[in-house]
């Protein structure tokens, strides 16, 4: 999608600075992080959101989750715990149509988020 920045940053029209990629997704710093480890996870396939996940892509997200556990090992913020977020629909808190999942760690999360 053209106007997605999501999809501008996997094409690389956006500078961003990517930790993880494979031919499947890419995972990057957010430029406005929330906890001192604030990265973003995202499929290459544009998909708007939790919603738009069915059998043919469902395989997709499980590689995402596979990555976040990695991604955490690699991080050191395995063994302190972690949080995984994604957001979905406006109610939700979603800002961009792009499927992505957020992995905040290197502080201690309270519960109810808010």
């Amino acid at each position: 999608m053209s106007d997605c920045i999501f999809c501008k940053i996997i094409s690389k029209e956006i500078p961003s600075e990517i930790i993880y990629e494979d031919d499947k997704i890419i995972a990057f710093k957010d430029v406005n992080p929330q906890s001192p480890i604030h990265i973003l996870v995202i499929p290459k396939e544009h998909i708007e959101s939790v919603n738009d996940i069915d059998d043919e892509n469902s395989d997709l997200i499980g590689h995402i989750f596979v990555t976040i556990k990695d991604l955490a090992k690699e991080l050191k913020i395995d063994e302190e715990g972690y949080r995984i977020v994604n957001n979905c629909g406006e109610f939700g808190g979603q800002t961009v149509s792009h499927i992505h999942f957020h992995i905040l760690g290197g502080r201690k999360f309270s519960w109810p988020p808010g």
